[in-house]
């Protein structure tokens, strides 16, 4: 029987949002969502790509039809408002039910329903069937770093005026060789940060400064967005070094960190190297060995 596990609703955001060329959602083992309220609460309204919970006559959950809980790499569920783990509420009932076919842990969404649809309420639909193209196609966000307060992304991204809208996005720092997002029209301000993506670039010299930056915007709840052409190697490299600065973390730590919130994420190895020294620079001594596989 796997393990059920609290997870937050920036997690299942994320998870929601995971892209290559197209979303991931369109993976067939890729995420099972599941929505444990009553059928009319469901077709009212629910997470996007979620399926509703079916019990049999004794009140016992079903597993999902059409769905191979065994294979799936991620199974969430929710109810209406479920914070512990303990207890007869639905989405516990539902999870345990899955949790006895899922080789994965099955997670439960802290505050549920009722908690996403009111930091997300654009991930809410009534929509209940899609076509592989439609999940192909869905709108896909910058992945939520720390909750409420900081993003990461591609330049793309920006360029739909609504993401950022939706996300309360005040500020966003461009870490680009170019000015591509000066000419867009925003609420946001726009602070181009000009760092090539080579393994021969500077950096670690802009690294204190784009911090304090993202610092002082946190601290007036400011939501920022930091991206980079593909949103891969040099908005990591900056993402990982403010979770290193603002959390006190380990340049590991870190790299786990922002991985978990981005599996896609790659920092050049002159970054790498970088960060390294950046480690050194916030806590006073190299404590991560950047040659671990992992960190290629």
């Amino acid at each position: 029987m796997a393990e059920i596990r609290m997870c937050e609703s920036f997690e299942l955001f994320n998870l929601l949002n995971q892209c290559s060329c197209v979303s991931r959602l369109a993976e067939i083992n890729y995420l099972c969502l599941i929505d444990a309220r009553e059928p009319q609460d469901y077709k009212m309204s629910h997470i996007i790509t979620a399926k509703n919970a079916k019990m049999d006559s004794e009140s016992t959950f079903l597993l999902p039809e059409a769905v191979e809980v065994d294979s799936m790499q991620h199974v969430v569920v929710y109810d209406s408002n479920t914070s512990v783990l303990h207890g007869q509420d639905r989405a516990v009932e539902c999870a345990q039910e899955l949790a006895k076919a899922s080789l994965c842990p099955v997670h439960i969404v802290r505050g549920s329903f009722q908690r996403f649809s009111a930091l997300y309420p654009f991930l809410s639909t009534e929509k209940i069937i899609y076509t592989i193209m439609e999940l192909e196609n869905l709108k896909t966000y910058p992945v939520e770093i720390t909750a409420g307060q900081l993003y990461m992304g591609d330049e793309k991204l920006c360029m739909d005026s609504s993401i950022p809208k939706d996300l309360k996005v005040c500020a966003v720092i461009s870490i680009s060789d170019n000015n591509t997002l000066e000419s867009i029209k925003g609420n946001q301000t726009i602070t181009n940060i000009p760092v090539a993506d080579s393994v021969v670039s500077d950096l670690y010299s802009s690294l204190e400064r784009i911090c304090s930056l993202i610092g002082s915007h946190i601290n007036m709840a400011s939501r920022v967005l930091i991206v980079s052409r593909h949103g891969r190697s040099r908005c990591s490299a900056v993402t990982i070094a403010f979770v290193m600065h603002h959390l006190k973390y380990t340049l590991e730590e870190a790299w786990k960190y922002v991985l978990k919130c981005n599996p896609n994420v790659r920092p050049n190895t002159g970054f790498l190297q970088q960060l390294s020294d950046w480690e050194l620079h916030t806590m006073g001594t190299k404590v991560t060995d950047i040659s671990g596989p992992h960190f290629y």
